[in-house]
């Protein structure tokens, strides 16, 4: 019981094994904003883009760039996270020595040198969440696009005489938006998951590498820290979502 009251309360995971006598705690503080800033940005950049193409894509469902941007999105959603950096990691870090294969960082001082090494280091996991999330979104958009596409009330802003633009994003971009809002929230575990993964492959100073670290070490309390660190991020993330959810869709604030 004392255990568990350190632990849920004081947020104290003792010391680490493999870095003995280094606190649990200072080791995750140190990885957690690496983590969440790849996740958010590449969780962001997918969504964001994976809507506009699921837009475009459901909406002008005729044209060819629309099968196009479909086809593709339907050859990346397979593809896991794990196999997507792999081929990322052989093409960029060896075929074509662009990108280091793993993150370098001679000091932490906040200058140029600094932030261009880490914007970098990070584009490869990034690309490797962004690309294979994107094939998700576009699909699942274009998906419900063509569904409210068929709506009486957007068949109407057609007889009304308002331009192809103005019933995408009055009519259309909203009630899409809306569903893929609820969908974030659910697949935030998952994009979570993935960039733990990506991290290992990278060598991404997050806590995916923690985690890897302390199976490897056998560091029982560093793998403890790491994982209720992370559970409690997606709990927290989850919970702002549906928090923000009502702001977003008056039909629910009104209830």
């Amino acid at each position: 019981m004392g255990f568990l009251k350190k632990v849920f309360v004081t947020g104290d995971f003792g010391p680490s094994l493999a870095a003995y006598p280094t606190p649990v705690m200072d080791m995750v503080r140190r990885a957690v904003p690496w983590t969440l800033g790849l996740m958010l940005t590449s969780t962001l950049i997918s969504w964001l883009l994976g809507n506009f193409i699921g837009l475009l894509a459901g909406f002008r469902k005729n044209k060819w760039y629309a099968k196009i941007l479909e086809g593709m999105a339907v050859f990346l959603y397979p593809i896991p996270y794990y196999v997507f950096a792999l081929a990322l990691i052989m093409i960029f870090c060896y075929v074509i020595p662009v990108f280091p294969l793993s993150m370098t960082l001679d000091n932490m001082a906040f200058n140029w040198s600094t932030i261009s090494t880490i914007l970098k280091n990070s584009i490869l996991p990034a690309l490797s969440l962004i690309l294979v999330g994107l094939g998700w979104w576009v699909i699942s958009t274009k998906a419900l696009t063509t569904s409210v596409v068929e709506e009486d009330y957007v068949y109407y802003a057609k007889l009304k005489g308002l331009s192809q633009q103005r019933i995408m994003m009055r009519y259309i971009t909203p009630n899409v938006a809306l569903p893929q809002i609820t969908t974030l929230a659910l697949q935030i575990g998952g994009v979570f998951n993935g960039a733990l993964i990506t991290e290992i492959l990278f060598g991404y100073p997050g806590l995916g590498k923690l985690i890897y670290t302390g199976i490897v070490q056998a560091d029982y309390n560093l793998i403890m820290g790491t994982i209720t660190i992370s559970i409690v991020s997606i709990t927290i993330a989850t919970f702002v979502v549906d928090i923000i959810y009502p702001f977003l869709d008056p039909r629910i604030r009104n209830t």
